[in-house]
């Protein structure tokens, strides 16, 4: 099927640009890491008031970090700007409570209401924090302010019967809610106390608040112009090479016709029959996350419960999303490990002994872990394990994307290196053949990757403060999502389009060397757009606005690619998408997978380069322009493209026939239309009328709760739901296809 190559197959200066450049963005990123960890917000040893008053300890602060993490608060509002987008901004919302509180006291004091103000933020602006003693210092109208919030969140976190709208975990424990307000005071100091040389606060005066004195930064205006000007220079560069050499095999269409083996006609080995078991789990794992998806934007125009019912008893809002995120990653990563699995044998054109009962071993541990990370996680919010208990290990660790408890996680990734194994035992002999620069070592190389940068995720431990966990945490969010994750990507659809016939191996392998070399450029630098307001040094900005704008091109290039070589093959006068399935009977597969180009560009690229300028972030994050971009990131590319791998596989267990052909087509169609009707009538808007509160108001009335109750907002979140039912009937013919292939697996027309 392939023949193997001794040589390398593009120049070797391409192999030196990308091993340099990639070592360039890693050793930077080392840099930054070490800035992070010796620059970042201090949790100081004691806070007292300054008659000497102790109001809380750093042994508090953690304590309710750990109440925030069990209780997936992260999941209901957001700490400094990260989390979920229904609930408030915890760091904003006490900045602005104790604020108002100190103004008011001062005016009692007989201060006009500009003195106060003026006095309040002088006092929010000095850094009373004693490094030596690791002290920081409160003056007696903040010390008080700070009492009364202990009250005032004792009710926000009161019983359910007590609370209005959406439903809120109930603290009874008045130890908890102390430590959980030390939390969020540490927040808030952090976010306004001038941090040492500079003129700004730790979070680069975030958030906005004009009581506090929070303004955008000169940094923040210079870093999103400059941003700016690197996407224009970078897109010309790039336009340039590909309008002046024609070598990445651009307008070429007439030196090769499109040529491939029937997938009735293809024997598949055992370990590729025991992928119909991967792709069950990934319909079901997909279907219950657009079902929740549903239920998380209900609760936007019904807070209390669902049609009537009082939801929220059952199915908290907290936990609902927290299992939508979860599942959305499961559903992506069962599929490109299903894919990794069924590509392996064609692209080794052979396969070793015993290799499905380690991929049946490999089921089973992912099953393993799903259920068991999402029971965890229900224990924990539901309050069943105790900070002092394992919450943090089997239940939940309560940051965004990585919810899992710390014992899931492990095992997910010695589940991720099983996998490993598989395709590295499957290719042994193929690579023995090839030159290290080839696709077949590439393609081991970004499966590597994957289990490695996950793996990021647990090099801060349960006492790391949240400084420290976000740069970490986004090494998972950000390199392994949003890069090693597209560099195989990249490399999987390279290859289904040569099995296709429709892409050369010279112009596959261009391409994906051209993803290492601008990911390593701007991909990798570029994590730290998501780390601008987090308490990182300002150098952190600098690099995230000017290095994350070029990380779309390869995929997108690709896909163009392939669409100019669509046309090959197909009778005359028609194209291979347009003709009959009989034709082309990947047709679905492919519009799949030009899909992901589409989203990949406005999701990814337009709504992420939008909200990712440092001066448009300053006021929209944590907002639905957020949302908007992680939907048609996440789910235009990620999702698209595991649907798309999944319409590849199944021509290979399900005859073509008139009904596998139109359950495609409305899955195709009912999926991206409906997530566009995500964007467009609903996330777009109501976050575009989001940003318009912020900065008519303040962000902490635009993160309120409240604003999803104006009538404007409400209309737009009732706009969504033609877009989700749309989208649910998409998942249904997944559902088919999935028992299909998996009732075909050992018809003989497979064996």
């Amino acid at each position: 099927m392939n023949v193997p190559e001794r040589n390398l197959v593009l120049s070797p200066r391409w192999l030196v640009t990308a091993v340099v450049t990639f070592l360039f963005g890693f050793t930077v990123l080392g840099y930054l890491a070490y800035r992070n960890a010796n620059e970042g917000p201090p949790v100081p040893r004691e806070v007292r008031a300054t008659n000497g008053t102790l109001l809380y300890t750093g042994d508090d602060i953690i304590g309710g970090q750990y109440i925030f993490q069990k209780l997936g608060l992260m999941q209901y509002g957001t700490i400094f700007g990260h989390g979920a987008y229904l609930g408030p901004d915890f760091t904003a919302q006490y900045l602005h409570l104790s604020g108002e509180k100190e103004a008011g006291y001062y005016s009692g004091q007989g201060l006009s209401a500009a003195d106060a103000e003026a006095k309040v933020r002088a006092e929010l602006r000095e850094n009373s924090y004693a490094e030596d003693g690791g002290v920081l210092t409160f003056s007696p109208e903040r010390a008080r302010a700070h009492t009364e919030l202990i009250d005032y969140y004792r009710g926000w976190f009161g019983p359910p019967q007590s609370q209005q709208g959406l439903q809120r975990p109930y603290l009874g424990d008045p130890e908890e809610i102390r430590k959980l307000t030390a939390y969020f005071s540490w927040a808030a100091w952090a976010s306004t106390a001038r941090r040492p040389g500079t003129d700004h606060s730790y979070t680069n005066n975030w958030p906005p608040d004009e009581l506090a004195g929070n303004r955008p930064t000169p940094g923040i205006v210079m870093w999103s112009v400059l941003s700016l000007i690197a996407l224009l220079c970078g897109t010309g560069a790039i336009l340039f090479v590909f309008g002046r050499y024609e070598f990445l095999g651009w307008h070429a269409a007439d030196e090769y016709s499109a040529k491939m083996e029937a997938p009735e006609k293809v024997r598949l080995t055992p370990s590729q029959r025991t992928v119909a078991w991967y792709f069950v789990v990934v319909a079901g794992l997909f279907l219950l996350q657009g079902l929740l998806g549903g239920v998380n934007a209900h609760y936007h125009v019904e807070p209390a419960g669902f049609y009537g019912f009082s939801l929220g008893d059952v199915l908290p809002y907290n936990l609902s999303r927290m299992w939508h995120v979860q599942l959305a990653l499961f559903f992506v990563a069962s599929s490109f490990l299903a894919m990794g699995i069924f590509l392996t044998p064609m692209i080794a054109g052979k396969e070793p002994p015993h290799q499905e009962k380690l991929a049946l071993i490999l089921l089973g541990a992912l099953v393993v872990v799903v259920v068991g990370s999402l029971t965890g996680e229900a224990m924990s919010l539901k309050g069943m394990l105790s900070t002092a208990g394992p919450w943090f290990y089997v239940g939940s660790q309560g940051w965004e994307y990585l919810d899992l408890g710390r014992l899931w996680q492990i095992l997910l990734t010695v589940g991720m290196l099983i996998w490993l194994v598989i395709l590295v035992r499957g290719m042994r002999e193929r690579l023995r053949g090839e030159h290290p620069g080839n696709m077949p070592w590439l393609f081991i190389y970004s499966a590597v990757s994957i289990p490695l940068f996950y793996a990021a995720g647990m090099l801060y431990g349960k006492t790391a403060h949240f400084n420290q966990v976000e740069f970490w945490r986004f090494w998972v969010v950000h390199l392994w999502v949003e890069d090693f994750l597209e560099l195989f990507t990249t490399i999987m659809v390279a290859y289904v389009f040569m099995l296709l016939g429709v892409v050369r191996m010279r112009v596959a392998t261009t391409i994906i060397y051209l993803d290492i070399i601008l990911y390593s450029i701007g991909g990798v630098l570029g994590t730290m757009h998501h780390l601008y307001f987090s308490g990182q040094p300002e150098v952190h900005m600098a690099f995230g606005a000017c290095f994350s704008a070029l990380e779309v091109i390869p995929l997108l290039l690709l896909t163009y690619e392939a669409w100019k070589f669509m046309g090959l093959g197909a009778p005359a006068g028609s194209s291979m998408l347009s003709t009959a399935a009989e034709v082309f009977p990947h047709k679905w597969a492919v519009m799949f997978l030009i899909a992901v180009g589409f989203w990949n560009f406005l999701g990814a690229g337009v709504f992420g380069f939008l909200i990712n300028l440092p001066i448009v972030s300053y006021y929209e994050i944590g907002t639905q322009w957020t949302a908007n971009h992680g939907h048609g990131a996440m789910m235009g590319v990620y999702g698209m493209l595991s649907l798309g791998f999944f319409m590849f596989v199944t021509r290979y267990f399900v005859p073509l026939d008139r009904a596998s052909n139109r359950a495609m087509a409305i899955a195709f169609w009912c999926t991206n239309l409906g997530l566009a009707c995500m964007l467009f009538l609903n996330l777009f808007p109501v976050g575009l009328l989001q940003l318009r509160k912020i900065l008519a108001t303040s962000y902490w009335q635009g993160r309120q709760p409240e604003f999803f109750a104006d009538p404007a907002v409400r209309f737009f979140e009732w706009l969504r739901l033609p877009g989700d039912i749309l989208f649910i009937v998409g998942i249904l013919p997944v559902v088919y296809l999935a028992v299909r292939m998996f009732l075909n697996r050992n018809h003989p027309r497979v064996l």
